[in-house]
């Protein structure tokens, strides 16, 4: 009897998961009776979504806990009820029904009398579920900028104490019983921190000691104003872009989430301290669904367009299945669904993509991972050119474009400095490709794999978002990548990590420098960086202007333990990185998702958006936007750049800036992109210069023309336009702003301007 209980649980969880016998998950033709842009695309999506919600779909939890009612109540065999309760139990936290969820394992404990193991499971579910109540009450229904944030403290703790005791009571319990149990050690401590009593009141033998201990390093203190300033919101696991929409010199905010019944948000910066909800008005929120999104000007109009992506994490079984979206902006404040008139409708599942001129001709193309879970039922990368009159061909054939992998993160830069831009994929198959983009030839594009990366290849790791970007400086594109290799929740590594440090961990973050000379060299050890995070989503930028490269990591997986806190990491000079995480006040242990850098006061620092929430419709929380609260006296330069030749976002454009610092002559090196693989910054070039004065010169190539500008002797602290061909530059107007309170008074961290 002593794994009968178990056992019956696995087997009835499993029967929840599977097709009735009467169903069938099998491809269908998509309906395209619609007409009009748009229309076409609001049908199939809403077919699609009619598709999805079923209760073999993992995430339709509304649909399953249905069908374990069902049983519940039609079913003769008590064991087959109380099998089906367990079930239920975890589907009811997933759906964010905390409170039936509890009433459900406390009525399977009266009944575990005599079988330890089954006691085991229901105290382990009940632990979870109290203290996902306790979030309910506190962290999301009495939301505060310190909600959530490691080591909770301040107005993180929890107002409402009942169920974080409830869920303190469970986990010593199940400790008492299974002294090496990490996961219920990790959330006994962070129970213990919502009740404002960690570290004192931990008893000592379950003790994680020091979570609260600040970072020997320099870094002030972000503060989430994402409440105040009425652009959070409370979505599930999405996209994030942060750019400039409508050419009014002010950084808008534009998010996504993964669900097919969760609209887009368009938060539209006023330029006066406030920002507008013009989501219905753009026409953005009749627009769902998208685990990520990237932003790129497609048809050379000056306006920034969107690309939605759909599917990804949900291949088994077809429902990941979903069409990606084009969104033309029409320059007008609306945004219209081009997908089908473009040539761009498949159905394959995705979150990952990268734009960039792949050919050279001046415009841009599209790279699309996707992702196979089953060999059998493949998904090929796509490669889309543009045909410049707002259509695309798919030019993937057999061979290293039309790779077919669990694909999970790709970007694009050009690491070997040819002029051509390269590709770097990440996959959950323990694959790391790079390609190098070996110019085009008519109407295509020609790559070849290249050996450079370390282990490449090889049976090594499975990994998650990538991004190529210069951390060191040395004018040639350095690359990153995140484990996500692991087996336990997170709880457990995190734990296991701050118990026990060592090198043998999963989870961590790999760093390559590039070599110069087409191979890469790992340098996560000697960067200091050889600690777990887990990523989902990573972005870079520089937070304190000293021309050094930052990381920010959101963390996580669907699983309701994994509760383990987003990454920061100071670049230390190019030669190390750390982890100030805690100084930095920027550790949500929610769910991270879309992640961008960005100036969003012009205040000349850069700020963070990170698109927050998890994969079920119980996961959703509030984003957070932490507001740099001015990290140093560091200068800066802006750029602003316009292609004619090359297109005219300057997606590809290479900008080398020298200057002197302390008597010393320095250069810092930027690609234009959007960033990494989960999260959109913006393409102006927001350039830290250190204790600069002035800079000495800017050049800036433009890899169509093939042609470099030089500027000389410019004055830091500005925003700057520099067009291809035309000689000097334009000095832009860059309005500092104080961002408001929702009483109207200004937030005390909006500081004069420099």
């Amino acid at each position: 009897m002593k794994n009968a209980y178990v056992l019956l649980v696995l087997a009835i969880a499993c029967l929840c998961f599977l097709v009735s016998c009467n169903e069938t998950t099998e491809r269908q033709p998509h309906s395209n009776k619609a007409s009009g842009p748009g229309q076409k695309m609001s049908a199939i999506l809403a077919e699609t979504n009619r598709k999805l919600d079923r209760k073999e779909n993992l995430y339709a939890s509304a649909k399953r806990i249905a069908f374990c009612d069902s049983v519940i109540s039609n079913s003769q065999n008590r064991r087959e009820q109380l099998t089906t309760r367990f079930a239920r139990a975890a589907m009811l936290l997933e759906y964010g029904d905390e409170g039936r969820a509890v009433a459900d394992y406390e009525f399977l404990l009266k009944q575990a009398s005599g079988d330890p193991e089954g006691w085991k499971q229901i105290m382990s579910g009940l632990g979870l579920a109290y203290l996902r109540l306790a979030e309910r009450n506190n962290c999301l229904d009495r939301h505060s900028p310190d909600a959530c944030i490691m080591p909770i403290q301040g107005g993180g703790i929890h107002q409402d104490k009942t169920a974080a005791r409830k869920a303190v009571e469970v986990y010593e319990a199940l400790l008492d019983k299974d002294p090496n149990d990490l996961n219920s050690r990790w959330l006994l401590n962070i129970a213990y921190m919502t009740l404002g009593e960690y570290p004192a009141r931990v008893p000592p033998q379950w003790l994680i000691p020091k979570l609260d201990a600040p970072e020997p390093y320099n870094v002030k203190a972000f503060v989430d104003v994402a409440a105040e300033l009425n652009i959070s919101t409370n979505d599930r696991a999405g996209g994030a872009i942060v750019d400039d929409f409508d050419n009014d010199g002010y950084l808008d905010i534009i998010t996504s989430a993964w669900d097919l019944t969760d609209p887009m948000h368009y938060y539209h910066n006023n330029g006066d301290g406030t920002f507008s909800d013009r989501s219905a008005e753009s026409g953005l929120s009749q627009t769902t669904g998208g685990l990520n999104m990237t932003s790129a000007d497609y048809n050379n109009d000056g306006f920034l367009d969107i690309f939605v992506l759909r599917g990804g994490w949900q291949g088994q079984g077809g429902f990941g299945e979903q069409p990606n979206s084009l969104l033309r902006n029409n320059g007008d404040g609306t945004f219209t669904d081009v997908t089908v008139e473009a040539g761009l409708l498949s159905f394959h599942p995705t979150q990952t993509a990268t734009w960039n001129d792949f050919n050279r001709d001046g415009w841009l193309d599209v790279f699309i991972g996707n992702e196979t879970v089953d060999p059998r039922n493949p998904h090929p990368c796509e490669l889309y050119l543009n045909n410049k009159n707002g259509t695309f061909t798919n030019v993937a054939k057999p061979g290293v474009m039309h790779l077919t992998a669990f694909v999970k993160g790709v970007v694009s830069g050009d690491f070997d400095n040819d002029g051509w831009p390269d590709l770097f994929i990440s996959t959950l198959n323990k694959r790391q490709v790079l390609l190098r983009n070996k110019g085009a030839a008519g109407n295509t594009v020609a790559f070849e794999m290249v050996a450079g990366l370390p282990d490449q290849g090889k049976q090594t790791s499975k990994t998650f978002p990538a991004g190529f970007f210069d951390f060191d400086n040395d004018g040639w594109l350095d690359v990153f990548m995140c484990d996500y290799d692991y087996e336990q929740p997170l709880s457990y590594y995190a734990a296991k990590e701050s118990l026990n440090p060592s090198d043998d961990i999963t989870g961590k973050l790999y760093l390559y420098r590039n070599n110069g000379n087409g191979t890469f060299s790992d340098m996560t050890k000697r960067l200091n960086i050889n600690g777990i995070v887990f990523a989902m989503s990573a972005n870079f930028g520089d937070i304190d202007n000293d021309g050094w490269l930052d990381l920010y990591f959101g963390t996580g997986n669907p699983n309701y333990r994994s509760l383990v806190p987003n990454k920061m990491f100071k670049n230390l000079g190019g030669k190390k990185f750390a982890d100030v995480t805690v100084k930095a006040r920027v550790g949500n242990l929610q769910k991270g998702h879309g992640i961008a850098f960005a100036d969003l006061d012009n205040d000349g620092d850069q700020d963070i958006y990170a698109e927050m929430g998890g994969a079920f419709r119980g996961d959703a929380y509030h984003s957070s936007f932490y507001l740099n609260p001015d990290q140093s006296e560091n200068n800066w330069i802006y750029l602003k750049l316009e292609g004619v030749q090359t297109n005219r976002a300057a997606v590809g454009a290479k900008v080398t800036v020298k200057f002197r610092e302390n008597g010393k002559t320095r250069s810092v090196y930027r690609e234009v992109n959007t960033g990494a693989s989960f999260g959109c910054s913006p393409l102006r070039r927001e350039i830290g210069i250190g204790k600069a004065a002035v800079i000495d010169e800017i050049t800036i190539f433009w890899p169509v023309s093939n042609t470099t500008q030089t500027l000389k002797n410019v004055q830091p602290n500005q925003l700057i336009k520099v067009k291809e061909g035309q000689a000097g530059y334009e000095a832009l107007k860059l309005n500092r702003i104080a961002f408001k309170k929702r009483d109207g008074s200004i937030m005390p961290m909006c500081a004069p301007a420099k």
